[in-house]
């Protein structure tokens, strides 16, 4: 569970708002990596409040829950710092064959979004984040320059991207630095 009195990557950081972007650090979240097969996921479906995803890099969504695909039998959950889903998802998944680590410590993450979010992503992601090619809902691990991320995205002009906690300050700067001209 993430910690109130941690200090965060981006602490003291300020949101950049521009007519064609805006980028946010995000509040820390929980975030569980769970692994296992069929049965697994049927068992988590009832605690999370929403069947996890199956196609390939997509996610799915209720409330403040999120599921993204990461693998054939992994997901990245992202839920509120306080929600008691950690304990809940353990008790539905007893007995049956999987893995459930939180891992909110590791990252951090932050919000991208405008009309220019796609193309400043594409300084240095080598993905087609065209809307027709990577639409609302789809996610998947990637790089950003010299960094693995998660990126996700969440509306039509806005993406969530997720990296390490050691690298989301080089990402926030690089993808600020790749933005200037649209600030």
């Amino acid at each position: 569970m993430p910690d109130a009195a941690r200090v965060l990557p981006l602490d003291g950081i300020a949101p950049l708002i521009g007519p064609a972007l805006t980028m946010t650090p995000l509040a820390p979240c929980m975030r569980l990596i769970l692994r296992g097969r069929a049965a697994a996921a049927a068992a988590a479906a009832p605690a999370l409040g929403m069947r996890l995803p199956v196609l390939a890099c997509r996610s799915a969504r209720t409330g403040e829950r999120a599921a993204l695909w990461l693998g054939p039998d992994e997901w990245l959950i992202l839920a509120p710092a306080d929600d008691p889903l950690a304990a809940t998802l353990a008790a539905a998944l007893a007995g049956v064959a999987h893995a459930l680590v939180d891992v909110s410590h590791r990252q951090s993450g932050l919000s991208i979004a405008g009309s220019a979010a796609a193309t400043v992503l594409n300084a240095g992601c080598p993905l087609d984040l065209d809307h027709t090619a990577f639409p609302i809902g789809m996610c998947t691990r990637t790089v950003l320059a010299k960094s693995e991320i998660v990126l996700w995205r969440t509306g039509a002009l806005a993406f969530r991207v997720e990296a390490g906690r050691s690298f989301v300050p080089y990402v926030w700067q690089y993808l600020a630095e790749a933005g200037r001209e649209f600030g």
